[in-house]
């Protein structure tokens, strides 16, 4: 295993030095998921929760999270996104029989270091917003499973979760 980069010789945190390293194009994705009864992704499906399109609006939110990374995570590198995608999957009942909002955000650079802290943000943020929004109706949801599920570019090249490196 490698060292952890964030740190100095010393121990102290520091931002990385990506100045040296290659721009290349730079993809991430990320998913995660928001568990809740069923009467509250019917209302969701069916477009009337009381504050609006919840979908709509946690996509919205997945991608100005996406862009804003750099101001939430200290040592993220501020970055020129080129794409920012963020699309749901809803399940009455998934494999393990509970109702579910699937999310998963894609995330396109082109420059010195990754996006998976992007990815990662934009999905977490859309999931808090579908909270947020049907809180008044479930206050028992649960957000859980956010990981990188891939990552493309840079000098460790590809990466899929489930393949083998």
């Amino acid at each position: 295993m490698s060292s952890l980069t964030h740190f100095d010789a010393q121990g102290q945190a520091h931002m990385v030095d990506v100045a040296g390293k290659p721009a290349t194009h730079r993809v991430a994705v990320a998913t995660g998921r928001i568990e809740m009864q069923a009467a509250t992704l019917a209302l969701i499906e069916s477009g009337t929760a009381k504050k609006g399109d919840v979908l709509g609006i946690a996509r919205i939110a997945g991608i100005q999270a996406a862009k804003k990374t750099s101001d939430l995570i200290p040592l993220c590198h501020p970055l020129a996104l080129t794409r920012v995608a963020v699309a749901f999957a809803l399940a009455d009942a998934a494999g393990d029989g509970v109702p579910q909002v699937a999310c998963t955000a894609t995330v396109e650079t082109v420059g010195p270091t990754g996006v998976e802290m992007e990815a990662l943000t934009a999905v977490q943020v859309a999931l808090l917003t579908i909270y947020d929004m049907c809180k008044a109706v479930d206050r028992g949801m649960r957000i859980t499973d956010v990981h990188v599920v891939e990552k493309h570019g840079g000098k460790s090249g590809s990466w899929v979760v489930g393949r083998p490196d």
